[in-house]
């Protein structure tokens, strides 16, 4: 790969949240998540569980590790959603991307922006799967980054959207920078073909009453313990897939509805087998599916070899060990 052995003298190259964005635009980390997706369902790549350090109400730590690709990757990032009200990202930490085959340290990327890359990536990757073939209209609730960047991606692949948030000047701001639409209400961007949620999950936003069939929602914002965007009379309605389903099960959008028995492991299935052709995805046009992303390493390390792959084109800061 691309400057591997010369990086190690000349310093780690560190990339910034902007070079992140240069490195990868979000077509490309549709089909590095795509690729990641398929090469963990097939056991190529490996992810140990993530592990977080809680200090609630303010937030958390997580630490997610993963191996793959001839990489292996460490990624530190925190969660903490009052953080915007005193001007502080929700969502910052580091990526560290290291050689498999002999340890040393590859570089360094900014987590936020690898974080958001293949968060967006990973909503439009189940649309694209799960929804019914021509669904017309897409909406991203929720405003923030990662919902900005999942909008950013159905854009990018060539799909009209509606944004909105709880926060009507966050969506205007996010309108403007996006040069796209915005929904007129909560209600009328649920009512969209396919739906993208990115809240901090501590409220539901999908309730029973508003699930109409040949839905598909991209369920995004539920990525720790005791966060749900979605009521359990929802999930049941719909057919359910996730990202992973040990991960999804106990820390993510349909835990709640596991915890009280509404859903089973035998109800859910994981992206990557349908993706290999394994699984089957949506069986109808008048079926709801349902996504559970709960985020995985092996979604960061995709994204990290592919703006490792641009080290030598662009200009980066390096780091002396």
């Amino acid at each position: 790969m691309s400057g591997r052995g010369a990086d190690g003298a000349r310093g780690v190259p560190v990339f910034s949240a902007r070079s992140v964005e240069q490195a990868v635009s979000p077509t490309r980390a549709v089909e590095a998540v795509r690729d990641a997706f398929v090469a963990y369902a097939r056991g190529e790549w490996t992810m140990p569980p993530k592990t977080y350090v809680t200090n609630y109400p303010a937030g958390d730590f997580r630490a997610m590790p993963a191996l793959g690709g001839g990489y292996a990757l460490l990624k530190w990032i925190t969660s903490f959603p009052r953080n915007p009200l005193q001007g502080l990202p929700t969502v910052s930490g580091v990526v560290l991307l290291s050689d498999a085959a002999d340890g040393q340290l590859r570089a360094v990327l900014d987590a936020g922006a690898v974080t958001a890359l293949r968060t967006g990536a990973a909503a439009v990757l189940a649309a694209e799967t799960l929804a019914r073939a021509g669904a017309p209209s897409v909406a991203v609730v929720g405003a923030g980054v990662n919902g900005r960047a999942a909008a950013r991606t159905f854009l990018a692949r060539g799909r009209a959207v509606r944004v909105w948030d709880v926060n009507a000047q966050r969506t205007a701001a996010a309108a403007r920078e996006l040069d796209c639409e915005i929904a007129a209400s909560l209600d009328d961007a649920l009512a969209a073909d396919v739906v993208v949620t990115v809240t901090p999950g501590h409220e539901v936003v999908v309730r029973a009453g508003s699930v109409r069939a040949g839905q598909h929602f991209s369920l995004m914002g539920a990525d720790g313990p005791g966060k749900a965007e979605v009521e359990a009379a929802a999930l049941v309605r719909a057919r359910l897939f996730c990202d992973d389903w040990e991960q999804a099960s106990h820390g993510g959008e349909l835990a709640h509805a596991v915890e009280s028995g509404a859903v089973t492991r035998a109800n859910v299935t994981n992206l990557g087998r349908v993706l290999t052709g394994e699984a089957a995805g949506r069986t109808s046009d008048d079926e709801v599916t349902m996504f559970d992303s709960t985020g995985l390493a092996i979604q960061d390390l995709a994204v990290a070899i592919a703006a490792f792959e641009q080290v030598d084109e662009l200009p980066l800061a390096r780091l002396e060990l």
